[in-house]
């Protein structure tokens, strides 16, 4: 399976993040809850950080009916869109890791909420930041006021460009920010000059306008539907 080869790859060391990212999910296709177990079960083998998304976002019972019987973490809260969502997976136990985008989940004032509740209810908190490295500076900001045991994992998005693999090319993520990211040991240093620390190129509003419309389709066979990707992250897919 790809997590074995992926084990071998990487290394005995190296933390693995699986992400069905809701899409163990195929219509009236999809995998049934015993499938699915056994899948996690599988997968264990290979000692993962934690399986994300597993199920549709919206589904809290079905992660509460998981996580008892997970033989390794569960993360999700990506696609969470209001406070209720947050602490209802928070309070009940539905995860492990909760997951937010400190860009369209609520900035500052959301995250620190998640991180009070997170830490009363003793889980931890890892940002979803597959965006900008401006996303990713201000999402570090606001982790390092939190110790590790609230705040687990800082994501860095890698995308694609010209001698780098990645899922797909995004100039825009580099070239908002005017200096570097320095990341030393897989560890980013946050900057402690004013502000957010480093310097915005904002000619990148001209060089890469607003484009309306979907930005990505995912397509199911059965039923016959078409998805579109038309808004921020946490918005249901229409």
């Amino acid at each position: 399976m790809p997590v074995r080869l992926m084990r071998k790859a990487v290394g005995p060391e190296m933390d693995l993040m699986i992400d069905a990212h809701t899409w163990w999910r195929m219509g009236d296709r999809s995998y049934s809850f015993e499938t699915m177990m056994q899948l996690y079960r599988d997968m264990a083998a290979y000692r993962p950080a934690w399986l994300e998304e597993p199920l549709p976002p919206e589904d809290h019972e079905g992660y509460r009916r998981l996580r008892p019987n997970a033989p390794f973490p569960l993360a999700t809260g990506e696609h969470e869109h209001t406070w209720e969502g947050f602490f209802d997976l928070i309070s009940t136990g539905a995860a492990d890791y909760i997951q937010a985008d400190v860009c369209c989940q609520g900035g500052f004032a959301m995250g620190e909420r998640i991180f009070d509740a997170v830490a009363a209810h003793k889980v931890q908190f890892a940002f979803h930041s597959w965006g900008t490295q401006l996303e990713v500076l201000a999402a570090a900001h606001l982790g390092i006021t939190r110790p590790e045991s609230v705040v687990a994992w800082l994501e860095f998005p890698c995308h694609r460009k010209p001698g780098r693999a990645g899922m797909y090319p995004f100039p825009l993520a580099e070239e908002i920010l005017a200096e570097p990211l320095v990341i030393e040991r897989g560890e980013l240093i946050v900057p402690r000059t004013p502000g957010l620390g480093l310097r915005v190129d904002e000619t990148v509003v001209h060089r890469y306008p607003y484009q309306p419309g979907p930005w990505s389709y995912f397509r199911l066979d059965s039923p016959p539907q078409t998805l579109a990707v038309v808004s921020d992250h946490s918005v249901k897919w229409q």
